[in-house]
């Protein structure tokens, strides 16, 4: 079973993603998480053209991740799940063997605090963090593949 990453970024699909993320991963599938674009082919059709050909994009409910996450971990495919937040960050952690996670972009909103320059959370959210830091998943955060991963004991010091 590989390792798949699971990287939660409010804006989701985006340049930093497609091209820094996936030319050092070798990328060729990512998996949006979103029940609400899971169930509108409108936005999937805005998602899919910020996607090369090359690469595979796959639209998924959680409850839909739960089910595939083992097919995610087996595949040769570099794989990449993407998540718009913490909260459905926890909601799959709870269901789906998730064993590394990057925060990747987490903006600015009324109250959330700046940990990082692109990292932004609730008290709330910092606090799930830590719960799933506590249950055994690894979190860090980095923008960029070519910048240090920053750990969760550091983010949230």
């Amino acid at each position: 079973m590989t390792d798949v990453l699971v990287r939660v970024d409010d804006r989701l699909v985006h340049g930093q993603v497609v091209v820094g993320w996936g030319r050092a991963l070798g990328l060729r599938h990512i998996v949006l998480v979103d029940d609400a674009i899971r169930a509108s082919p409108w936005e999937q059709d805005l998602y899919r053209m910020g996607v090369p050909s090359a690469v595979q994009i796959e639209f998924a409910s959680v409850a839909d991740a739960a089910t595939a996450f083992p097919r995610w971990a087996a595949d040769a495919a570099h794989t990449i799940l993407l998540l718009g937040s913490v909260e459905t960050l926890a909601r799959l952690c709870a269901v789906a063997p998730v064993r590394r996670v990057n925060l990747g972009g987490i903006h600015q909103q009324p109250g959330r605090r700046e940990h990082l320059p692109y990292v932004f959370l609730t008290e709330a959210e910092a606090d799930r963090l830590r719960a799933l830091d506590r249950a055994g998943v690894a979190i860090s955060a980095q923008d960029v593949p070519t910048r240090r991963a920053v750990p969760i004991e550091e983010l949230l010091a």
